[in-house]
Parts: C-alpha cells; structure tokens; sequence
C-alpha cells in the first residue's frame, strides 16, 4: 500500500498557482476547473499541531485536475521539475491510462509542467506524452529532455493570469486540425 509522508510545501506553490488561475478562468466565465481531491486515509498526526505526517492513499488518482472549457471536456496533471531533464517515472501508468481513455472521449488531457529553475510553464499535449511514453516503453529513454520540447507550447504570462495554461489548450486544439 503506497504511503505518503509529508515534505512540507513540496508541489504547494504550484498548486496555488493553478488554483488561483482557476478561478480567474472561472470569474471571467471561460473555463470550470477543479482539484481532484486525492483521498487519504492519516496513519499518523503531529499532536501539538494536528497535522498529518503520515498517511497512506485509499485509492489510486487519476489527474490532478478536471473540468470543461468552453464545453470541451479537459483533465490535466501538474508537476514540478527543477532540472531539464523530466524522469518519466513522474507519471504513473494509471494516470497515463486515464489520460487517454480520456482524449478517446473527445477530451482535451495535458501535462501542465513548472520548470521551477527556469521559472517556465510547460503544455506538454498528450500526443507528445504518449509520444515520449511509448518510446520509453520500447526500450528507449526513461526521461525527457527540455530540448526535446515545442517552443511553441511554452506558456508566456500575460493577463495576470497566473499560468495560462488555456493558451496551450488553444494552440493543442489548433494543432489537431
């Protein structure tokens, strides 16, 4: 059974990052996007401050984020990667899984990547995830390089929108034609 200890503000920032971009998307009626909660049973709590510093996962997750954009159906998982080279083992196959069964459905899935010591926000396409995916599944490269990566999907702020990810969803969706 998979536990989970805490690493204190580990994936936080970005995570309050995309949040607050939600709700601008939402405010501003362009998109509806939420935070999979990720179900945890505590196994351990810190008695003098009530936190939980140990725990273990009920179920596996799916995504980190779900939702509709102009009614097309969008999930999408965030991760941080402070190097430039992206270990795939970062992505679990269950959530690789659900990602495509999703895009069969006619729904949008991407990896929404911070390149923390870059200070960049990366729309990796599920096209290129599974791209990259297969290839380390083949007997190929574990990992992916930021070279390796479309300029064109990285994510300028502008706005004041926090992390524009809805660009990179425009410029998917153009691609597909």
């Amino acid at each position: 059974m998979a536990t989970w200890n805490s690493r204190g503000l580990r994936g936080s920032t970005l995570e309050e990052l995309i949040n607050r971009s939600n709700e601008q998307y939402r405010e501003k009626g362009l998109a509806l996007i939420q935070k999979v909660p990720t179900p945890i049973t505590p196994v351990r709590i810190a008695k003098d401050t009530r936190q939980i510093t140990l725990a273990y996962f009920e179920q596996k997750s799916t995504v980190d984020y779900i939702g509709a954009v102009q009614g097309i159906p969008v999930c999408f998982d965030a991760k941080e990667c402070k190097e430039t080279v992206f270990p795939l083992a970062n992505i679990h196959e269950h959530q690789v899984r659900f990602m495509r069964e999703f895009e069969q459905q006619e729904g949008i899935s991407f990896l929404l990547i911070y390149f923390s010591g870059r200070n960049e926000f990366y729309y990796l396409t599920f096209r290129d995830l599974w791209w990259f995916w297969e290839r380390a599944q083949n007997g190929g490269r574990k990992s992916f390089l930021y070279e390796e990566l479309n300029p064109s999907y990285f994510l300028a702020n502008h706005g004041g929108i926090l992390v524009p990810y809805l660009d990179g969803i425009q410029k998917d969706l153009q691609d597909r034609d």
